[in-house]
């Protein structure tokens, strides 16, 4: 999308995909983006400076353009203003079409895979030091579209239960996602999850609640010679019971074993530690929980369900190359907000299109 799609029947389509210029006219008022008529007339008018400002060329280029194409006659200041009012009218819009797109569960399990991907904040030196912005994100399988993203900064902490659950979906997320009382909100919201986790950070028991072992438990499965593991669990909460889950360990191959090994080594070093012998006994196993009833989903099926979570890995990589989205150009959090939520914003819109040209990635069944 370029700015000239901004003035042609793109523009059109684009906002009929958002429902229509009266209801992005309401939303630009409910959020606070548009309260009066000055220079710029209406919240349409609002969103269309908003998205040429964010196709690049800095606000002063944006002002002049709008004067070229007789919209209004603005300064880059008067402009800058009004951009930086914009955040919760694009989250709003962002919110409202994938509520209007997502697919439905009802052909069967919905999956949905939860990961962030991050920006890095305009002359931010320090990434550690909240340096980032976080995008926060759900990724639709089969439809292999987003249905859900929100922007953080990296203060806010990547949680399995940021985004509603749909009943009867099946939830996969990476070790960061192994929140025990994020899991029991998803449960009790009526989805089932899947996701990897560390042999520390989770507090592991038995069904009477004693300290589960977990390395005796993979050194002893090592040595038997077993490839995988299956068996029920328990883990801590903060508050309430420990809630049952379902342990599949997967053993690695020696090559990504001694890869895992040697990471975890390099990890001590720059803490100037040693490796622990359980971490090492660990790095043999990919070990995964998941609410899933053996009955329904055996451990080969597990398996063949986490390895789908790349997809959103490659979907991310896609996204940002679709609407070159890069860290913004602006120290301002206001004005750096919704330049990546219009960005956003466009990505979700062009999204549909891209199976004409043949570069979406497919749902293998």
């Amino acid at each position: 999308m370029t700015r000239e799609s901004l003035i042609n029947d793109d523009w059109d389509w684009l906002i009929g995909r958002l429902g229509g210029c009266e209801s992005v006219e309401s939303i630009s008022r409910e959020t606070g983006a548009f309260c009066r008529r000055r220079e710029i007339k209406s919240g349409v008018e609002l969103l269309r400076y908003t998205l040429a400002y964010a196709l690049g060329g800095g606000f002063r280029s944006t002002a002049a353009w709008g004067a070229s194409v007789g919209l209004a006659d603005i300064s880059d200041v008067a402009l800058l203003k009004r951009v930086r009012k914009t955040g919760a009218f694009l989250t709003a819009l962002i919110e409202q079409l994938m509520s209007a797109t997502g697919p439905s569960p009802a052909q069967g399990r919905l999956i949905r895979l939860v990961d962030a991907t991050s920006l890095p904040k305009f002359g931010a030196r320090d990434k550690r030091n909240n340096g980032l912005w976080r995008i926060h994100s759900v990724f639709e399988l089969p439809s292999e579209r987003f249905g859900a993203i929100e922007l953080t900064d990296q203060s806010e902490s990547e949680q399995l239960d940021r985004a509603d659950v749909v009943p009867g979906e099946i939830r996969i997320g990476d070790r960061v996602y192994a929140q025990a009382d994020r899991i029991a909100t998803v449960l009790e919201a009526g989805g089932d999850i899947l996701v990897r986790a560390g042999w520390k950070g989770v507090g592991w028991r038995t069904e009477d609640g004693a300290p589960f072992d977990l390395i005796a438990t993979l050194r002893a499965a090592k040595k038997g010679g077993q490839a995988t593991i299956d068996r029920p669990v328990w883990i801590d909460r903060k508050s309430g019971a420990p809630i049952k889950m379902r342990m599949v360990c997967l053993r690695k191959s020696p090559k990504a074993a001694a890869e895992a090994r040697r990471q975890a080594r390099r990890a001590a070093q720059r803490g100037k530690n040693r490796v622990s012998r359980a971490t090492l006994a660990a790095a043999d196993w990919m070990i995964l929980i998941t609410s899933l009833d053996p009955a329904d989903f055996p451990t080969q099926d597990i398996l063949a369900l986490y390895r789908l979570r790349w997809r959103i890995e490659l979907a991310f990589k896609r996204l940002k190359s679709l609407i070159k989205l890069t860290g913004p150009p602006a120290v301002d959090e206001r004005v750096a907000k919704p330049y990546i939520l219009a960005h956003l914003l466009m990505a979700i819109l062009i999204e549909p299109l891209i199976d004409q040209f043949d570069d979406s990635p497919r749902w293998a069944a």
